[in-house]
This record gives structure tokens, sequence and C-alpha cells, in this order.
């Protein structure tokens, strides 16, 4: 993709030096955008930064990228970011929330500093961005900057906030926390033509890296996913922030390789109700195993649910 379709706009990556950080960052830059690479080089935990890791990534981007290398962990630095955007390109039409730390164990085990760090970084700072910058994109819709009402906000969230799984209670609730403020706020800026939308990628990053396998079949999903190169999410990304994707928004898709699925949302399937008197508590247990148990969701976990042979 370097057709320069994204000339003109302008975006904040989180966790845009490493990983699908990068990718999705270089990504938007060969389509000709400018891009403030939010990243302050801390580890997988969330402990020690590293300001060199961004500041050098954006300048092998060229004059294209600038680095942004404070925390986000709190609304004034959140705005910050989105103001060097502002000051720096003049405007912005582009939040991807891609940055995210891991505090793994099993609930049993967990304490609840680590808990709420998790929650803080990987559902507080998406948070923080847009309410910083969708004040900003409301603004440029109104005065018609570029073509018009516009503006494109990709979250990454995770299919272990989909499925759970195994040590991961932090992380699968702040991403599944995450695709609820997908939601939310495609309905928010629907009146000002900015769409929002969610993927859970499948690639090598150093999330992958941590999965310590329960099971044979984790064992395999890992080997799997440490061949998919991330450019194939930043494809994903850089195409729901074109022009063609204006009409998409509030959906949830997941990539893995050459595979892009459009993912299902919570909805009704089934439905019992006494037309007479309410329930009792006998006769509602029976009538959940009787009515509804066929179609319960089992237990399976996205590293066995996803573990095929990937298209790379």
């Amino acid at each position: 993709m370097t057709d320069a379709s994204l000339q003109g706009r302008v975006a904040v990556v989180t966790g845009g030096a490493r990983g699908i950080g990068a990718a999705i960052s270089a990504a938007l830059v060969a389509q000709g955008a400018k891009v403030v690479i939010a990243d302050n080089g801390t580890s997988i935990d969330g402990s020690g930064t590293d300001a060199s890791i961004a500041t050098n990534f954006a300048a092998s981007l060229g004059a294209s990228a600038t680095a942004y290398t404070d925390t986000l962990e709190s609304p004034a630095s959140a705005a910050a970011a989105v103001q060097l955007a502002v000051k720096h390109f003049g405007g912005l039409d582009i939040v991807v929330n891609n940055a995210a730390i891991l505090r793994d164990a099993f609930v049993f085990k967990a304490n609840a500093a680590d808990w709420d760090w998790v929650i803080r970084n990987n559902l507080s700072v998406p948070y923080y961005m847009l309410a910083a910058a969708t004040p900003i994109m409301r603004e440029q819709a109104k005065a018609k900057r570029g073509d018009g009402k516009w503006g494109r906000i990709v979250n990454i969230v995770s299919s272990a906030g989909l499925y759970g799984n195994f040590g991961q209670s932090a992380y699968a609730s702040a991403k599944a926390g995450l695709f609820g403020l997908t939601r939310t706020v495609a309905l928010d800026m629907a009146r000002s033509g900015v769409t929002c939308n969610a993927i859970a990628p499948f690639a090598a990053t150093r999330v992958t890296d941590t999965i310590q396998p329960a099971n044979e079949a984790q064992a395999q999903y890992k080997e799997r996913a440490l061949r998919i190169a991330p450019s194939h999410v930043a494809t994903l990304v850089a195409a729901l922030a074109s022009d063609a994707s204006q009409a998409v928004t509030g959906q949830l898709f997941a990539v893995r390789g050459r595979e892009v699925f459009l993912l299902s949302q919570p909805r009704p399937i089934a439905q019992i109700s006494k037309s007479h008197g309410d329930w009792d508590i006998a006769d509602l247990g029976a009538a959940l195993q009787k009515e509804l148990a066929h179609r319960f969701t089992d237990a399976t976990t996205d590293l066995e649910a996803f573990n095929t042979e990937p298209l790379v």
C-alpha cells in the first residue's frame, strides 16, 4: 500500500514504535500520513522506560513522524500527545489505541495493584486519548477540514477479551472493556462522521512471546502465531483509515495473516419466559437446562479456537 491514500492526514499511534504498533505507524506513513508515535519504551509488564526506542523509530520514518515519549497514564499526558499532533502536523485525523501491557496471574493468585496497572494502561489510557482527541475531531468536522466529516479511530483489542484466557483476568477485562468503548465512541461520533472500529490481531509480538502454553493445542497456537507478520494488521488499520471505509464503524474485526474476520457481537440468541406468574427457582433451573443449555458458549479459549494453520 503506497498510493498516498492518507495524504494530508495526521495520526497518533500509541505503542507505535514496536511490534504491531511499529507496523501500523510505518503503514500510515507509507500512505502519506503524518504520525505521532506515542511510546515511552516500557517493558511488556509496564516497568521501566526507554525514550530512545520511539525517537529512533520516528527518525527512521523521516519527517513524516515524530515521537512522544512521555507516559500516557493520565488525562493530561494523553492530551499532550494529542496536542503534539495538532501543533506539529496541523490537526488530528486518526487515533490508533494499540499500547498494552501484561501482568498475568490466575485470579486466585493475582493482586489488586497489578489489576489496577493493567486496567489503567490498557483501558483508561485509550479513554484518555479519545477524551482528548474527539473534541478536536468534532471541531474539524464542523470546520470541514480536508473533505468535511472525516476521522478514524481504531482500537486494538484481543481475542482474549472475547473468549477469556487462563491467567488473564486483568488483560482480558481491559480488552473487553475496550470493545465496549469502541461501540460507544462509534455511536457518540457518528454525527461528526468519525468512525471507530476494533481489531483483534494475531501476529508475532511481545505479547505472543509471553504465552505459556497450558496444553499441546496452545503450544501449537504459539508456534503458528510467531510466524505471522504484524504487517497484516497494519494493512487492515490502513484500510479502515482510508476513504473507502467511511461507512464502516462500530465493527469488530480479527486479522490473522491474509485472513480477515468480521466477528459477531453479543446479541440475544434465545429466550425463555413465563406467560403467567413469576419463575420459581426449580422451574427456572429446569428451563435453563431444557431450553437454553444447547446454546451455551463453551469454555474454549482463543488459543484453541484459532489453532489452525494461518495464511501467511
